[in-house]
């Protein structure tokens, strides 16, 4: 336990609200208080629900389900096309209110980020009050809200903000930490995904207090580096810092289908989309890079990247959209499933000052 002087940092993870859907029922009155799906519609091959509203969520209309399930579940959903310039202008507004109490400002997303309010600009001394004011300015000036984690490290904070959404606040104190995470479900740790997760619980592991009872060098034998982690954060240990600046290496995007991709055309359309994101991603921050990454994920989880480099940067839809569909195609399309595509720049050389890590991949990395 540490000692009565010991000196906490104030982390708070403020999380927006269905964030694309609740910027287009505060546009369109018509949609308010109906089920939306932003994203692409159910016609012809279908596209995949980028962010679905609360009213949509009730049905199990959730984020990467196909657009042709989610109309399966909830017929009356409305789907929305996204209009991603306006959710960036909203992006930078409330980047502006977080700036407002604090520079240490962690980016994940458009629509999260970390805040260190340690020492706040407006001396206000108390994180819950900052993170109170923060969302009373987003709703405010902007008619949206948003949902924050208040604790002592990241990882909480982040888990704390996703308790009592929408328009939540949960305040996680140092004393409380502990037994917070023994009583956390294994499937709620950040960073734990589904396979992960199914493996845990068939090992018996079903919270954090399960994973407890096992030793670092155990959890790395079952988990590999991860089990430094889980050793370290079931026990309410997070050094990681909040990083406004560090450097990016790679910026990208990637996608996880609905279902398996096994025709060609299918996999070109999803690349075509994936390169549009990432190329929008390098304009905003004024970036190119002489390496391209093809990420392949398939139906049994096997990972492999592939990856060309140029003699001169790039960062041009049309180069990602080629380089990727001809990396995609040496790798042999014979019978192959698919379930995840990425495509990644690097390779940067001399880089802007200050280039914040919103779009970069790695960005939510924990190991």
């Amino acid at each position: 336990m540490p000692s009565p002087e010991t000196t906490y940092r104030k982390i708070i993870h403020i999380d927006m609200d269905a964030f694309y859907a609740s910027v287009e029922q505060r546009d369109y009155p018509e949609y308010r208080g109906k089920p939306i799906a932003v994203g692409g519609s159910p016609e012809g091959r279908g596209g995949v629900v980028a962010t679905a509203s609360y009213e949509a969520r009730k049905y199990g209309v959730r984020s990467a389900m196909s657009a042709k399930k989610a109309q399966q579940l909830c017929p009356h959903v409305i789907f929305v096309r996204p209009r991603f310039a306006v959710y960036k202008e909203v992006s930078q507004h409330i980047r502006e209110i977080f700036g407002r109490y604090t520079d240490l400002i962690e980016p994940l997303s458009l629509d999260e980020a970390y805040l260190d309010v340690t020492e706040d600009k407006l001396n206000i001394g108390s994180a819950i009050e900052v993170a109170q004011q923060i969302k009373q300015a987003i709703a405010d000036e902007l008619q949206l809200t948003a949902s924050a984690g208040v604790s002592v490290n990241k990882f909480v904070a982040k888990i704390a903000s996703d308790i009592n959404k929408p328009n939540g606040l949960k305040f996680i104190g140092p004393s409380a930490i502990e037994g917070f995470m023994e009583a956390l479900p294994v499937e709620k740790f950040f960073g734990v995904g589904k396979v992960t997760a199914e493996k845990m619980k068939k090992m018996g592991l079903h919270t954090g207090l399960d994973l407890k009872q096992l030793t670092e060098d155990e959890l790395v034998k079952s988990f590999g580096k991860a089990g430094h982690f889980y050793y370290r954060i079931v026990r309410g240990i997070d050094d990681r810092p909040v990083q406004p600046h560090r450097e990016t290496k790679s910026m990208g995007a990637e996608d996880t289908f609905a279902y398996d991709l096994t025709e060609l055309d299918e996999m070109s359309a999803e690349l075509d989309k994936i390169a549009r994101t990432v190329a929008d991603r390098l304009e905003r921050y004024a970036l190119k890079g002489r390496t391209v990454t093809l990420k392949i994920k398939y139906h049994d989880f096997k990972q492999i990247t592939r990856n060309r480099s140029f003699t001169e940067p790039v960062g041009d839809v049309d180069t990602l959209q080629r380089t990727a569909k001809e990396l995609l195609e040496a790798t042999g399309l014979d019978e192959v499933k698919i379930r995840l595509l990425g495509i990644s720049v690097s390779n940067f050389g001399d880089l802007p000052p200050r280039i914040s890590n919103a779009g970069d991949p790695d960005q939510l990395t924990l190991f």
